[in-house]
């Protein structure tokens, strides 16, 4: 094959952190702009003006590398930045989300004496634990004491930063900044005490958070229900059933004293989640049948978060017991509640049970959604249950403002996974029974499942009605889908002449999907003389090949033991077009290998490289493989150190081929 005459280009330098940290401080090196920021004519001394230009650039135009720009010639002519300014530019490095470099400005003020007040320091701090890079705020946080002694961080930043070090695995920093809190003049509340203690459980450090529990009592703080719950979730990871029970005892006194419902939501939110994700289901269940929470917790608030959770936990059965003990309660699930259920029971393979909670919800008026009608019918089908999606069918056409002709395509997708020709027809029927005209989505659907079924004259009568006027006209994927069934027939004759006239005769220009669909179908069938034909005649029509082509035709030819025609396509039509991929290449290595001619194979693999093209590792794996399956150690290895030098790692595949070639070395 062609040897490419580039050798291998360079690979271009990183360039450094410590380089690309300079790049985004220097403000004069800064990328040009198309907003004019010349004002030589208003004067240094006019801040309310600068003030404002700045903050527009910054909020309105989005461009803080301008009002960047702007304050370094401003302080070239005189100018004092104010805070207002470090606000303004803080504001728009965070939107921008370079916090990176909205902490190193905010230092930089600093450093130059330009300090906001208490109120504007808070704000700006906010704005950078949106980073989630506690360190990194703490550190503009000490430089802010050591210029302004007086400053102190609110209780909300003081709490965001323990949650953040609490979060990267750092409660030890995080309970620094409670002594931290104190010594300034602040007094941790029950969030900051709860954060904390999650944090310690987190890591399984319960002494730590036990002491943590006893400091609240003695500083007059009482653990909420939060806490505990908090407290409990440690306790269950760690699997001591029998302290975590007791723990929920004391969260149940806990929420019964507690005034603010929010609290009492996010508590027993969090212990539902925690037991359903550590697999401790019956105590979600005997939650729900005795309800210990009493009244401090909204009913239905608490069925939905079970069921929920349960849901996300994968246990849609259980969820639905849950849907049982409502209903003996006169509670009824939310929609959202409902079609979750439903939804999963479908992916998990119990489709009949999810047909029978549909009929149940049927007493109070559901409906499925859309998306979970889909699954519903698809699953029924699969499981050869026509009857009941044809249930499910006639229930959602009942559905008020719903567009039925979606439905029944839908459903028509569904009944393709049946061998059921005569259902397709049907279905039709009562599409036009219904007064709802099938649209092309629906015709080309019936289409497409009487060819996957082979009954290639079904779908040709459909066509014929289209053409003659009785329903919507044909499209091209119409077109495509009959030409496609009539090649898995072998009937080339019918399918090219439908290709070459009837489509122009309608009006229809075949574009590079139907080309792509005859070229496969005619290699299926052993007629690679007829491609080259369709392949010159797509050419002549001025319809560009794309890469799905060329592997196509590559494929093809190789199967048809044609290699040395392969490689001339590649040599005079692929290469040239530069229309190629991994997919192209693939297809020429694994013809290649198959064919005899590793040798070949390597050189073609290399000559891409060369070319600067970069084979993804599939296109090794080909190669790696041919080389184990004759035996040539020393070649595959030699691959794999190709591979490596062009920055890719072996995968599971790679190493699953060698494993191999030592094992037929070793019998």
């Amino acid at each position: 094959m062609r040897r490419c005459s580039s050798r291998r280009k360079p690979v271009p330098t990183k360039t450094s952190p410590i380089h690309l940290l300079l790049s985004c401080l220097s403000t004069a090196s800064a990328p040009e702009s198309p907003i004019q920021l010349d004002h030589s004519s208003i004067p240094i001394t006019h801040t309310s003006f600068w003030s404002k230009k700045i903050h527009n650039l910054c909020s309105k135009a989005r461009n803080v590398d301008a009002a960047l720009r702007l304050i370094h010639n401003l302080r070239l002519r005189g100018y004092y930045p104010n805070s207002l300014n470090l606000s303004s530019i803080i504001h728009g490095l965070c939107d921008a989300h370079r916090f990176s470099e909205a902490h190193h400005r905010f230092l930089l003020f600093i450093a130059s004496g330009c300090v906001p007040d208490e109120r504007t320091c808070n704000v700006l701090i906010a704005r950078l634990l949106h980073s989630k890079t506690p360190l990194v705020t703490l550190r503009v946080i000490y430089h802010l004491f050591d210029v302004k002694p007086t400053f102190v961080p609110s209780l909300i930043n003081y709490n965001c930063l323990i949650d953040q070090f609490c979060r990267i695995s750092h409660p030890s920093v995080a309970h620094r900044l409670l002594y931290d809190m104190r010594k300034r003049g602040h007094h941790p509340n029950v969030v900051s005490y709860t954060t904390l203690i999650g944090g310690y459980c987190g890591l399984d450090k319960f002494v730590d958070a036990y002491k943590l529990l006893d400091e609240m009592r003695e500083y007059g703080l009482a653990p909420n229900s939060l806490t505990y719950s908090v407290l409990i979730g440690g306790v269950f990871r760690n699997r001591a059933v029998k302290h975590g029970k007791e723990l929920m005892c004391k969260l149940w006194q806990a929420m019964k004293v507690e005034e603010d419902q929010i609290v009492n939501n996010a508590a027993f939110g969090s212990l539902i989640d925690t037991l359903c994700r550590e697999g401790f289901f019956n105590e979600v269940f005997e939650i729900a049948e005795v309800m210990p929470q009493g009244n401090s917790v909204n009913e239905e608030f608490v069925y939905g978060n079970m069921i929920n959770s349960l849901c996300q936990a994968g246990r849609h059965h259980g969820a639905s017991r849950i849907v049982y003990i409502m209903k003996k309660r006169d509670f009824v699930p939310s929609l959202v509640s409902y079609n979750s259920i439903l939804h999963g029971l479908c992916k998990e393979g119990g489709c009949l049970r999810a047909y029978q909670l549909l009929q149940e919800g049927r007493e109070y008026g559901y409906f499925p959604s859309e998306d979970t009608y889909k699954v519903l019918v698809e699953a029924l089908c699969q499981e050869m249950e026509l009857y009941k999606a044809r249930e499910v069918l006639q229930l959602m056409l009942r559905k008020e403002q719903v567009d039925k002709t979606r439905i029944f395509n839908i459903y028509l997708r569904a009944l393709r996974l049946m061998d059921k020709p005569t259902e397709l027809l049907n279905v039709l029927v009562s599409m036009l029974q219904a007064k709802c005209h099938p649209d092309v989505i629906s015709l080309n659907t019936v289409i497409h499942g009487f060819c996957k079924m082979g009954r290639v004259d079904e779908a040709l009568k459909v066509l014929k009605e289209m053409m003659m006027g009785k329903f919507c006209a044909p499209d091209p994927v119409t077109y495509t889908t009959i030409i496609s069934g009539l090649l898995n027939v072998g009937r080339s004759k019918e399918a090219l002449n439908m290709l070459y006239q009837v489509m122009y005769e309608q009006g229809i220009i075949p574009g590079v999907v139907t080309y792509n669909a005859v070229l496969c179908g005619l290699f299926k069938l052993g007629l690679a003389e007829e491609t080259q034909a369709v392949f010159n005649r797509m050419v002549s029509k001025g319809v560009a090949a794309n890469s799905t082509t060329y592997t196509i035709i590559i494929d093809g030819l190789f199967e048809s033991d044609k290699v040395d025609e392969a490689k001339k396509f590649w040599d005079d039509v692929i290469w040239p077009s530069k229309v190629h991929d991994n997919f192209v290449y693939a297809a020429i290595l694994k013809g290649l290998c198959n064919s005899g001619n590793l040798s070949d194979a390597c050189h073609f693999l290399y000559e891409l490289v060369d070319c600067g093209i970069a084979p993804n590792i599939i296109s090794y794996n080909i190669v790696i493989n041919s080389a184990c399956k004759l035996g040539m150690k020393r070649e595959a290895y030699q691959v794999l150190t190709e591979m490596r030098r062009n920055g890719l790692v072996p995968d599971a595949v790679t190493w699953r081929i060698l494993d191999k070639l030592h094992g037929n070395a070793n019998k």
